[in-house]
């Protein structure tokens, strides 16, 4: 008779699983919780102390860890293995079912340290990790999905190898979670544990990375949900690498805005940036900031997609469209008049604090970049004041520079981005891509720029083109210099206090 050892926290048809087993002649181990279920709906089973002969003591915390358990586990099936186990009245268990303790549910819920210590499951663990290394005789499962499985006639090697590796995956993202709960604590650098367990699931393979010949995939950060990650894809072909980059860049910078907003992204970069009093409006004032290259933009809207807006986009190659929600009646006419166009259903975030960049070899790690507009203190450094509209736009501007790569320089008008210059070596060359972006358009225009000016040029390449009024951080040794240009030129000017660099 095969004996078969089944303890859950996830009961979800373990009662099912264990009679099946029974009818098959297996004989089945369990105890407290599980034990108790499978009592009560009929299936005849064994208690652990009564196969060891010792009472479960310490609250609990001891039940399985017994030679009479670990030795039918981890004994080989060959004859001194065998030999041994009976020498010493112990019989081979052949499947172990086991999930652990709800830690990341306690802890989820508020609990205090004591109650989370409680909820670190041991037993569980040693006997998922004995099974897993003895995985050529025994079956182990820690998902009710492959209950199946053990119920088939023969299970192969390549089979019990899989579920030996999903065994190990899943102690070691629950000591993962372990691991960040109780290192959350203060270090010589207060703001980053010693050590950081990052435990990655696979969501979706991709057809190919950034190129066709790199192979690519998709993973979440344990308990993580993001906007695009999460996000429903309404219609249109399955995303790619580069769109899940793009749009998630898309989503960042339209969720700055508190009034309607839309953004058109290529590359990672803002193209076209506009805020309006409808979404339909947002949308042609950001496709009409740079018709050229927002073909075959991801473009992210903060309120309900609809008809009207949808209809808009006709006459415009998009890869991407994301929306808090979309409208039955807008997702039906871009399905019929745009395939092939990606329509997704934004997701609620569960961000941490923390994002990673990886190197060879490792991480750099380092909060985001979450610092508001409330939360500066912007400061007039110029004779020249700003007026009420030019504050508008320079606020805006603002926003649009914090998500623009490095070096960047926005120029904008009555809510709506003129012309952008990003990803560029030197400030001047931001400065000169974004004027020339905007040609005309950059007459009575703000400035602004996610660092300092190191000269006084851009500044006057500004007000050679008719910029009003300029937003910048401050603190380069010239300062003074800059400033100096700006009352020449009669431009008003303000510091922020704060950078915005992203590489």
């Amino acid at each position: 008779m095969k004996r078969a050892l089944i303890s859950v926290s996830d009961k979800s048809g373990v009662v099912e699983f264990a009679r099946a087993l029974t009818e098959n002649g297996w004989e089945v181990l369990s105890t407290g919780g599980t034990l108790s279920a499978l009592q009560a709906a009929g299936v005849p089973a064994l208690k652990v102390a009564d196969v060891t002969g010792f009472p479960e003591i310490l609250d609990g915390r001891v039940k399985t860890l017994h030679p009479k358990i670990h030795g039918g586990i981890l004994a080989r099936r060959d004859a001194g293995h065998l030999a041994e186990l009976a020498e010493h009245h112990i019989t081979p268990i052949d499947l172990v079912c086991v999930n652990l303790y709800p830690f990341r549910e306690t802890v989820a819920a508020g609990a205090d340290l004591s109650t989370a210590v409680e909820n670190i499951d041991i037993g569980g663990p040693a006997m998922i990790r004995a099974a897993a290394k003895n995985f050529a005789g025994v079956l182990v499962l820690v998902d009710p999905a492959d209950y199946g499985v053990a119920l088939q006639a023969e299970v192969s090697q390549a089979e019990r190898r899989r579920l030996a590796a999903k065994a190990f995956a899943h102690t070691s993202s629950y000591d993962a979670a372990i691991t960040a709960y109780l290192g959350d604590e203060p270090t010589s650098n207060p703001e980053f544990p010693a050590q950081v367990s990052l435990e990655l699931s696979q969501v979706a393979s991709l057809r190919y990375g950034e190129n066709p010949h790199q192979p690519a995939t998709v993973y979440r950060l344990a308990g993580q949900r993001g906007p695009v990650l999460d996000a429903e894809v309404l219609a249109g072909k399955a995303m790619s690498f580069n769109n899940y980059a793009d749009t998630d860049a898309a989503w960042a910078l339209v969720s700055e805005f508190d009034g309607p907003a839309c953004v058109a992204v290529k590359h990672a970069n803002p193209c076209g940036v506009a805020l309006a009093d409808s979404p339909r409006e947002a949308w042609e004032r950001a496709r009409d900031a740079d018709t050229l290259s927002v073909f075959g933009g991801i473009v992210a809207l903060n309120r309900p997609l609809d008809l009207e807006t949808a209809m808009s986009t006709r006459g415009t190659f998009l890869e991407v469209l994301i929306a808090p929600e979309v409208h039955d009646d807008a997702l039906s006419w871009l399905r019929e008049k745009k395939p092939d166009l990606r329509v997704l259903r934004a997701a609620q975030a569960t961000e941490t604090g923390t994002e990673y960049r990886q190197l060879v070899g490792g991480f750099l790690a380092q909060q985001r970049d979450a610092r508001l507009w409330d939360d500066l203190c912007p400061e007039v450094v110029t004779k020249a004041q700003p007026s009420e509209q030019e504050w508008r736009d320079l606020r805006f501007a603002w926003m649009v520079a914090k998500h623009a790569r490095s070096n960047n320089v926005v120029l904008a008008k009555g809510g709506v981005t003129v012309g952008l210059g990003a990803g560029a070596v030197s400030r001047i060359w931001a400065a000169e891509r974004a004027v020339q972006n905007a040609g005309e358009r950059a007459r009575g225009a703000v400035m602004a720029s996610e660092a300092f000016f190191p000269f006084d040029d851009v500044v006057r390449l500004s007000a050679s083109v008719g910029v009003t009024a300029v937003i910048q951080p401050g603190g380069a040794k010239r300062d003074q210099e800059v400033i100096a240009a700006a009352n020449e030129l009669g431009l008003s000017m303000v510091f922020t206090g704060s950078r915005h660099f992203k590489h």
